[in-house]
């Protein structure tokens, strides 16, 4: 299927590995010119490099940390001066730690806050006049299952992803008619270096190894499997088409049916 976004250009923030990198390649696939951020030049580089051999596309990698707002001005600017425009937008962050109110301290919770939703804020402030001049845009945020399922350890992200798909609803509503679509998407658990890290400190809690914690997570998930970071990404891929032009406002949960709620 042809998405028609072939030389298209994309910026997906926190793309050095997992669900950012997924989404990268995912859009290169299809023809797009990449703008690729991440905190960690080499990191960076190297992401540029592996989605260039598997793509053969043009990927711009830039040092950035989206918790920053003075960085991401620079990242935005940087694109403009290569590109001359923004297409589209991959909004994405690592998230903050996990923890429990009592050991949480408030400086956790102001880097979590920008990091996790003024990241997205700021990024999308920054693209959206570009889009309405040019009368086209697709803005994405990669989320987490945890704005629709909140999930006991990861207090900070379960505090503040939910206000992402709040935000993300109000903007589908106020820029649509400049042919801007604003959605989200929910990934569950997808086997990124994220959820590794998560699996980690989890399995020690219930003193089991971290393949019998994972093993034990599958079976909660009625495909019985965890996700593919490429699952994500394709979906990324799809709501940043033309085959998606009348997608507005939507949160799509790429979770294999783990989230139980109706809406």
């Amino acid at each position: 299927m042809d998405l028609g976004i072939k030389n298209r250009i994309a910026l997906v923030a926190a793309s050095s590995k997992g669900l950012g990198k997924a989404a990268a390649l995912s859009l290169a696939n299809e023809g797009v010119h990449l703008a690729i951020c991440s905190r960690n030049e080499r990191s960076i580089s190297a992401a540029a490099n592996d989605i260039r051999k598997a793509t053969g596309g043009k990927v711009f990698p830039i040092v950035g940390d989206v918790s920053r707002s003075e960085d991401i001005e620079r990242i935005v600017n940087a694109v403009l001066a290569e590109y001359g425009r923004i297409d589209i937008l991959v909004n994405n962050a690592g998230g903050p730690p996990a923890g429990k109110i009592t050991s949480l301290p408030d400086g956790e919770w102001e880097h979590g806050f920008n990091l996790t939703l003024m990241s997205m804020l700021r990024l999308t402030r920054a693209v959206l006049p570009l889009m309405e001049r040019q009368i086209w845009g697709r803005v994405i945020s990669i989320v987490s299952l945890a704005a629709k399922q909140p999930i006991d350890d990861l207090l900070i992200s379960s505090t503040l992803r939910p206000g992402i798909l709040g935000l993300s609803k109000v903007l589908a509503n106020q820029y649509g008619r400049f042919n801007i679509t604003v959605n989200t998407v929910c990934p569950g658990y997808i086997l990124t270096q994220r959820l590794e890290d998560l699996s980690r400190l989890r399995s020690a809690e219930k003193n089991i190894s971290m393949e019998e914690y994972i093993a034990e997570s599958a079976k909660s998930i009625p495909l019985e499997r965890l996700g593919k970071p490429e699952e994500l990404g394709d979906v990324v891929a799809f709501l940043a088409s033309d085959r998606a032009a009348y997608i507005n406002g939507a949160n799509i949960i790429v979770d294999g049916g783990q989230a139980k709620g109706i809406f």
